[in-house]
């Protein structure tokens, strides 16, 4: 083959390849436009030993301005639980409808210290639960006198993700079909000065919680799908 008609062939699929990409460009969700997924709904006040505690909702941290809160999330709930036992569990959910770039949810790791908590340990974490494990991290963290164990992990596009790779793999993959990426951070924290105790009461806190809700909303909550409680 000449080189002239080699130069148009590569020239021909350049320009597929261009027109492809356009066509499969993502569309940004109008202003506005009603939420497709809302937390408040989603998560109840009451599941198995646990209920919601009023008046509770300022013990648990949000480790970000309120500028930066509005830029990442369009939802955002905090709410704190207590068993028979009087244990508290502080749950904190940020939801993004569109996780590209710059509004990928900022983690724990990097949003705790930036408010002052130390960051004693990082560790990657299977949390079992009677749907299959979930891919999670577990922080331990202080400010001052406050020990506060964290568990939480990262959906996006009702996929659990463990790495960057994998969220631009979800990225790229919906962005074929003209989607655009949806992320949930989903963290568990307690104050507790034993993080093993800890642990073991936001693995409980877990199971009861997915127990609770649909199936669809488990898979966006977790990423795990319909399954059955063993």
């Amino acid at each position: 083959m000449s080189s002239v008609r080699i130069s148009i062939v590569l020239a021909g699929l350049m320009a597929l390849a261009a027109v492809s990409g356009i066509a499969a460009r993502p569309t940004p969700k109008p202003p506005g436009s009603a939420p497709s997924y809302i937390l408040e709904d989603t998560v109840p006040k009451q599941f198995g030993d646990w209920k919601l505690l009023p008046q509770a909702a300022a013990q648990v941290v949000n480790p970000q301005t309120q500028e930066l809160l509005d830029k990442l999330y369009s939802q955002i709930l905090t709410r704190t639980y207590v068993n028979p036992q009087g244990y508290r569990v502080m749950l904190a959910l940020a939801y993004g409808d569109e996780q590209r770039g710059d509004l990928t949810a900022h983690k724990p790791e990097v949003c705790y210290p930036a408010q002052g908590f130390k960051l004693h340990s990082n560790d990657p974490a299977e949390l079992a639960t009677p749907f299959g494990g979930i891919a999670a991290r577990r922080l331990s963290t202080s400010l001052g006198p406050r020990q506060e164990p964290v568990t939480y992990w990262f959906t996006m596009g009702d996929t659990a993700v463990k790495s960057k790779f994998q969220q631009r793999m979800v990225e790229v993959r919906m962005g074929l079909t003209g989607q655009v990426p949806d992320g949930l951070l989903f963290r568990v924290s307690s104050i507790d000065e034993s993080p093993e105790r800890a642990y073991r009461m936001h693995d409980a806190f877990v199971a009861d919680l997915l127990k609770a809700v649909s199936p669809r909303d488990r898979q966006r909550l977790s990423g795990l799908g319909s399954g059955n409680p063993g």
